[in-house]
């Protein structure tokens, strides 16, 4: 095994075009590291760097303790699982698993312990004679793993290996990858766009952006505190609800105004942002994540100076929870994510969404008093982006 280290790594294409900058990460040994980000943020282009199938414009790539900028992908001790699985149609399972093994002319006794071994794991003993075309979208993906198994490499790169599937069996399949590499107990990369399959795999998360690095750190912290606008929005779904705002304290309370509605902050919120006291009376973003709204009628404990009244707009139940749509008379937010769908509300009114309990009576067309629970807010500045937290 062994840990993966970026060293102010560099990708400038022909064309000018510069794809990474300077990216820092070190990858520890037998971590589940994902690389997150919107589309063309060069999650897959940083993986790639690693497998040697990119080169390297500038910096250092270390696996172990060997530096490999110059090292064939071939020589790198690294096993890589693709999108499109890359699996041999006119193979049988057997023989695709155990394709590199006979190319690197290991002998077949431990060709065959090595795929009998990985079917196991993967539970394709019963499908090693049939071809891909035989099996379920989740079985050749199996199978891809399994080619990457028996290889026994120092770290395996996954680049969306779940993305063709549909979304009961992706749900299943990020389970058993999750679970398989801590049995494994192998160093691994794994690149997604989708955030909730970066949340519930990752030791650790690395959101990229236009080729720059934003945050790396468990998934729970990224969650709880995010160090710029587009984290905060970008982790979690529904994403955060960001807002135009304006702070006035006095002592140790205060307000913050959206558009017209102004909410009350006590001394929990300011104990929890104390360098919000350098933004009295000037403009800040504020986000609220969607749990942190509710039906008033469900949370008495919340004063009347942290509530609001606004008209539904559209109710998603779910069962466990309802989504509540509502609008908000404040401006919204460009979090920077390309891939999100632009809502700007009408009028003036932004587009917010809350995760109410289904106990909610909450109806579509009407106005509802909602409360939010105003020690869990998240503040910017108005300028950076960057959170104000202390």
């Amino acid at each position: 095994m062994a840990t993966v280290q970026l060293v102010n790594i560099n990708k400038v294409y022909e064309n000018g075009y510069h794809a990474i900058h300077d990216l820092d990460l070190e990858i520890a040994d037998k971590e589940f590291l994902v690389l997150v980000g919107p589309s063309g943020c060069g999650k897959s282009t940083a993986l790639r760097m690693i497998a040697g199938l990119e080169t390297i414009s500038g910096g250092t790539m270390m696996i172990g303790d060997k530096v490999v900028n110059e090292v064939e992908p071939k020589d790198r001790d690294i096993a890589m699982v693709f999108q499109n699985y890359a699996l041999y149609p006119h193979m049988s399972v057997y023989d695709n698993i155990g394709f590199a093994l006979k190319l690197a002319k290991v002998p077949k006794d431990e060709i065959d312990m090595r795929v009998r071994k990985a079917a196991a794991i993967l539970e394709l003993e019963d499908n090693l004679d049939r071809k891909p075309g035989q099996l379920s979208g989740g079985q050749r993906q199996r199978v891809a793993m399994g080619r990457a198994i028996v290889r026994q490499p120092a770290a395996f790169l996954m680049d969306e290996p779940l993305s063709n599937l549909d979304a009961k069996l992706r749900v299943q399949m990020r389970a058993e990858i999750a679970a398989l590499q801590r049995e494994l107990a192998v160093t691994t990369v794994y690149v997604t766009h989708d955030q909730i399959e970066a949340m519930t795999m990752g030791d650790r998360v690395a959101v990229l952006k236009d080729g720059y690095l934003q945050q790396v750190d468990t998934p729970q912290n990224l969650y709880d505190h995010p160090v710029n606008v587009f984290v905060a929005a970008f982790i979690g779904s529904p994403s955060m609800n960001l807002f135009e705002a304006e702070v006035h304290l006095s002592g140790d309370v205060g307000t913050v105004t959206l558009g017209s509605h102004t909410l009350g902050l006590d001394a929990g919120c300011l104990a929890k942002n104390p360098k919000l006291r350098e933004y009295d009376g000037r403009r800040v973003i504020v986000g609220i994540r969607p749990e942190d709204y509710e039906d008033a009628t469900l949370a008495p404990e919340i004063p009347a100076a942290q509530r609001i009244t606004s008209k539904v707009v559209l109710l998603e139940a779910l069962g466990s929870e309802i989504m509540v749509h509502f609008r908000v008379e404040a401006p919204t937010v460009d979090s920077g994510d390309p891939d999100a769908a632009e809502d700007k509300g009408v009028a003036g009114q932004a587009n917010a969404v809350g995760r109410f309990s289904p106990r909610s009576t909450a109806r579509m067309g009407q106005e509802i008093e909602i409360a939010i629970s105003t020690e869990n807010l998240h503040f910017f500045d108005a300028t950076t982006h960057q959170s104000i937290e202390a």
